[in-house]
């Protein structure tokens, strides 16, 4: 027998790299979710909207979107601004766009006295074509939603139809 010395093999070289490939994969994933998900979270106002079977708002029609939140603020577009500030900006508004919709989205919680009194705003500043946003459907004389007369369930979010 022959003893003799085994071979030694070089020992692999340690990985001077970094494999790219699974970091831009969870990148792309990430961007992915962030472009689906910022939309999602610029409209955060939670309005509890009253209902109604009223006509939809006219698609394509320039509006200002104005809402009044149940705490009593006020949001023009996503700005809030204080009464002053926001009827200088409905003056504004109204020469800029003398023919603009204002679209007011008042919480069901809102005293009907502020309601009016942003319609008066308005009004004052020369915007006279004001709608209410609300959701569709039917509600009973205590505010709950209910069936409709047909029997029917009512609709949830679909725009119902200008009546005539």
């Amino acid at each position: 027998m022959k003893f003799g010395r085994l071979e030694r093999r070089e020992t692999p070289k340690p990985m001077g790299e970094i494999n790219m490939t699974p970091l831009i994969d969870v990148m792309l994933v990430l961007l992915v979710i962030f472009i689906i998900a910022a939309p999602l979270m610029g409209s955060a106002l939670k309005l509890e909207l009253p209902k109604s079977d009223a006509a939809s708002p006219a698609p394509g029609a320039s509006f200002i979107a104005l809402a009044i939140t149940p705490e009593g603020e006020y949001l023009l577009g996503e700005d809030k601004l204080d009464a002053k500030a926001l009827r200088e900006r409905l003056a504004q508004l109204s020469q800029r766009q003398p023919d603009a919709e204002l679209r007011l989205s008042a919480d069901q919680s809102v005293p009907y006295g502020k309601v009016a009194q942003l319609i008066g705003w308005a009004q004052k500043a020369g915007l006279n074509r004001i709608a209410f946003v609300a959701e569709a459907g039917e509600t009973d004389e205590t505010g709950k939603t209910g069936e409709k007369s047909d029997g029917s369930a009512p609709d949830r979010g679909a725009a119902t139809p200008p009546k005539r």
